[in-house]
């Protein structure tokens, strides 16, 4: 047979066979190794739920020199790291480097794996506890790489950051591992900064407490990202992911920083119709939420979203209309964990869409306004929340440079003096978020702008709040504190901050 072109076309299935690559799926009982025919299947049943992790580490071929990851949805009640790693150690394999979004006291045990040589490299968007005292001791091998958690992603997506074998604690999975994190026992809420290594690892075992029958109605990471699902008897403790306090503070000094930032943001003129906010869980920070709420439903405000961290407070706020959904990247308490089950305008996002600054568009870069945090800062408004005024780390950049960046106004709120120590220094010991991208600076002795912003300024001088130079609340903490004894640092490096663009910003070296 001729075609329309004059090329020779066979009129049979064996002409056809005879011309190209053939796997044998034509051939009476025939399969092939990656396609088993149909009886093969229906004999070996689903194969992708395993009885053990060690046979799951067995199927993904877990050896020495891999790069493991996992997230950090269950923050301090997660179980499945360390059973993951305790099982690695049993298996002989060394050399291992952990991926996890964050890192936090329960995963403690890591410390001996440490010693022993099973983890010899960590890449991390935010570590304390245990596990950071033993890396600013030196005991890591190999530095650190500190990340946002856009930076995360983008390494992912762009394989800066390969990842052999992901393992993504799942509240609740089906046969096929489809899973989410909002049924079970273990709910811990949005599973968003695991989407990234769902999507990019070279393996995906979802480790689950809670299987369930086919399928599964909620869905947070479907089936075709997912090789194999492990049932372990408990994979976390749901009220570990209670992020500090998630009370209103009652502090004097911390209520009046509230109070200054929620003026800020009036005078800002962004707080109107379609209004965006991110704010964190701790007590400052819920207690400039409440005074912001108080200010829209007294204007009649109604915002478009609220971001990131999501706690009950955020819910309340979306439940009276004062926002019209919520972005949710991570749950911080149970409130927002159930909201997020039941309510469509609570919205399940990955860490990509939250924060990474190399896709087609991210939610920070919709942002109005975000509150955040310092351990210190400088003159230049470069703000440290990496390391402790002793040089330890004790966190970690997280979502700070994402929002900060991303946002139309980013407010930095600290006391200015912080156990007898000044937040506000000559140099932070490290810089975590760069000053060019800091607005305002909110402290209980007056409120600091970015020279950048006279906008800003000018709308607050105009408001009549107490604006002042980031030099003299400099000079006034020194005065009030004295000169802090410098630190003295070695030649070693321990850590490499990276932006969330992947360029380096600053490193951690060790003490002496």
């Amino acid at each position: 047979m001729i075609n329309s072109v004059g090329r020779e076309i066979p009129d049979t299935i064996a002409g056809f066979k005879s011309m190209i690559p053939f796997r044998g799926a034509f051939e009476k009982g025939g399969s092939s190794p990656d396609f088993p025919s149909k009886k093969t299947r229906l004999l070996q049943g689903n194969r992708k739920v395993l009885t053990s992790m060690r046979e799951a580490l067995e199927k993904v071929g877990v050896e020495s020199g891999m790069t493991v990851s996992f997230h950090h949805h269950f923050r301090n009640g997660d179980y499945v790291l360390n059973s993951v790693m305790n099982e690695i150690s049993k298996m002989g394999v060394r050399n291992t480097k952990i991926a996890s979004s964050s890192i936090f006291p329960c995963h403690e045990p890591l410390v001996t794996l440490i010693q022993k040589g099973v983890v010899t490299a960590i890449d991390t968007d935010y570590m304390t506890g245990p596990v950071a005292q033993a890396v600013s001791r030196g005991l890591l091998e190999a530095p650190v790489t500190l990340r946002t958690h856009g930076g995360r992603a983008r390494a992912i997506d762009d394989g800066d950051l390969h990842i052999d074998v992901a393992f993504i604690a799942a509240p609740t999975a089906d046969v096929q591992g489809n899973i989410n994190g909002v049924d079970g026992p273990s709910k811990c809420g949005s599973l968003g900064y695991a989407v990234p290594d769902a999507s990019h690892a070279d393996k995906v075992v979802a480790v689950t407490d809670n299987l369930v029958n086919y399928p599964l109605t909620y869905v947070s990471i479907d089936q075709t990202h997912i090789d194999y699902v492990v049932k372990l008897d408990k994979i976390g403790d749901s009220t570990g992911i209670i992020s500090g306090t998630t009370a209103i503070t009652r502090s004097p000094i911390a209520l009046k920083i509230a109070e200054y930032t929620a003026k800020v943001i009036e005078a800002s003129g962004l707080l109107q119709n379609g209004f965006s906010f991110q704010t964190g869980a701790g007590g400052t920070s819920l207690a400039t939420a409440s005074f912001v709420r108080q200010i829209m439903k007294e204007r009649k405000v109604t915002g478009s979203f609220g971001l990131g961290g999501i706690t009950g407070f955020f819910v309340e706020m979306l439940e009276e209309g004062l926002f019209k959904a919520l972005l949710d990247v991570q749950c911080l308490d149970l409130k927002a964990v159930d909201s997020l089950k039941k309510d469509l305008n609570h919205i399940e996002i990955g860490s990509s869409m939250y924060a990474n600054p190399r896709t087609k568009g991210n939610a920070v870069d919709m942002l109005d306004v975000v509150v955040l945090g310092a351990t210190e800062i400088d003159a230049e408004f470069n703000v440290n929340v990496t390391t402790g005024s002793h040089g330890d780390i004790m966190g970690g950049s997280g979502g700070h440079g994402d929002a900060a960046e991303g946002s139309k106004l980013c407010i930095v709120v600290a006391p200015l003096i912080r156990s007898r120590l000044p937040t506000v220094v000559e140099r932070p010991v490290t810089i975590s978020t760069p000053g060019e991208i800091i607005d305002v600076f909110v402290t209980e002795r007056g409120i600091a702008v970015n020279p950048g912003r006279e906008d800003i300024k000018q709308r607050l001088v105009d408001a009549k709040l107490p604006v002042v130079e980031m030099e003299k609340l400099r000079d006034t903490a020194k005065r009030i504190c004295g000169k802090p004894t410098p630190i003295r640092f070695k030649d070693r490096i321990l850590a490499v901050q990276e932006y969330r663009d992947g360029t380096v910003i600053d490193v951690i070296r060790e003490v002496e």
